[in-house]
């Protein structure tokens, strides 16, 4: 089931008004709704796949127990390494199998060594790599007694779950999100209305922005020998766009989805096109994901502390594992290390904290300075995006070298006035609301209600206007 769809539109309202109106007030009565809900809603995309989330549901659930109960360290570590071996078999199997086979057999046919290797035909259950890490950092931190085991049983499903976020994140922590499942919920107008508008913005940035970009991008990319260097940086920009637009518009769906029912997702996304460097970028994009990796793999492996070379290899491996957690390709791997290339030299010369408050900050425009620093890292960023997009390492490469090779200054042959203009339209409402939560926090309060209200009309009949009759699906659902 995806947010920009119709059984959406029909399940999202159907759920809220059980969850108010017939089990109001009864916390566990409204978690096992949610838990039934979330499963339906995992249910609709294969509902082969639901006995697979339960299963890991219910293995970190009693490996959790376990390790508390265990008496000693040995046999707290056997019940650790057995969740953590088991969850990444899992992903292994579905997610990488097929890559390393067909990885081996190039690489000894390079010595001349002709092998057919054995691959598996299945699909990618949806939001394996989400829930999958959500039950390992439940795992991790009992293991570290930084929490203690949930005895519920629907709790914790809720935690592994709850339907807004299950099928790509934002990635939860049980310190955050198990408390409110666990707590008494009362419904909150003043939150429910934030919530129904962060849905709004979100529905725009994708169903408009995202799947408009798309459209121009998959042209572009798909027939890239056929462009200029100048329509190829337009096929670039239209893509750094579009995968803007989708996952963050997921993540404000979510975000506000969840916000309906009581509860505060993780924020997952903070403007992060707005950055004046790599590190800022990073800290403001998929952040879940991004400090996941830095609480559970870039600390424990020593973070930027030790001598030059542990920061070397602490980057890389960060960031060649980000890479490689968005998909079973050497594209994603080289994406990594193209960021990581990007981000040492800021870690190397302790440059890497020093835009932490959002760009001009206070201020209706950034300075000069600011200004060009954000396009610099747009720049970057969107190079880095190319290798996301193409179809191989060698697609991307002859991608960026056609940018230089060919006719870089003639004007582009595929062009959207229309689509740059609700770009630009968008990238306005961004800046002005970027130091809030999402843009249409607090955007338009000082107007009249019938002006705010014209303003919401307008985002309405746009999303009406560029809704595709074919579902489209959200990126970060392959991964």
């Amino acid at each position: 089931m995806l947010f920009n769809s119709l059984d959406f539109a029909w399940f999202l309202p159907l759920v809220f008004l059980l969850y108010w109106f017939v089990v109001k007030g009864k916390p566990r009565l409204q978690n096992i709704l949610l838990l039934v809900a979330s499963y339906y809603f995992y249910a609709c995309w294969d509902y082969r796949f639901l006995f697979l989330l339960l299963f890991s549901t219910l293995l970190d659930y009693f490996t959790g127990i376990k390790m508390a109960d265990a008496g000693n360290q040995a046999r707290k570590k056997f019940w650790f390494w057995l969740s953590i071996s088991i969850n990444l078999g899992f992903l292994g199997v579905f997610k990488y199998y097929n890559f390393f086979a067909d990885s081996f057999a190039e690489a000894v046919g390079v010595f001349g060594w002709k092998v057919s290797p054995w691959t598996l035909d299945v699909i990618l259950p949806v939001g394996i790599s989400f829930y999958t890490f959500h039950g390992l950092s439940y795992v991790i931190d009992i293991y570290k007694d930084r929490i203690k085991p949930e005895k519920n049983f629907i709790d914790y499903g809720v935690f592994v779950s709850f339907f807004p976020l299950l099928v790509a994140g934002p990635i939860e922590r049980a310190t955050h999100l198990l408390p409110q499942i666990q707590r008494q919920r009362t419904f909150d107008y003043a939150q429910a209305v934030n919530g129904l508008r962060q849905i709004l913005w979100g529905l725009f940035k994708k169903v408009v922005i995202a799947d408009g970009c798309a459209e121009y991008a998959d042209l572009i990319f798909n027939d890239s020998d056929m462009y200029s260097g100048s329509t190829l940086v337009l096929g670039a920009v239209f893509f750094a766009i579009q995968i803007y637009g989708d996952f963050s518009g997921y993540s404000d769906i979510a975000l506000g989805t969840a916000r309906l029912f009581g509860v505060e997702l993780l924020r997952n996304f903070a403007f992060p096109y707005f950055s004046r460097d790599i590190a800022e970028f990073w800290r403001r994009w998929h952040i879940s994901l991004s400090t996941w990796f830095r609480d559970y793999l870039y600390i424990p492996l020593g973070g930027s502390q030790g001598g030059l070379g542990k920061k070397i290899r602490n980057t890389f491996i960060i960031f060649l594992v980000s890479g490689f957690w968005h998909g079973a390709n050497w594209t994603f791997i080289c994406w990594g290390a193209l960021n990581a290339m990007y981000f040492l030299p800021l870690l190397l010369s302790n440059k890497n904290r020093n835009n932490i408050e959002i760009i001009g900050q206070g201020k209706i425009l950034p300075s000069f300075i600011e200004f060009i620093k954000m396009i610099g890292t747009f720049a970057l960023v969107t190079i880095a995006w190319v290798f996301f997009r193409a179809e191989s390492v060698e697609h991307a490469l002859t991608y960026i070298g056609d940018i230089f090779h060919k006719n870089l200054f003639q004007p582009p042959k595929v062009m959207s006035v229309l689509m740059i203009i609700l770009v630009v339209f968008m990238l306005i409402i961004e800046w002005f609301g970027r130091e809030r939560q999402y843009a249409l926090e607090r955007f338009g309060f000082r107007w009249p209600r019938f002006v705010r209200w014209t303003f919401y009309s307008f985002i309405i009949f746009l999303i009406g206007m560029f809704m595709q009759t074919e579902e489209t699906p959200f990126i970060y659902f392959q991964f």
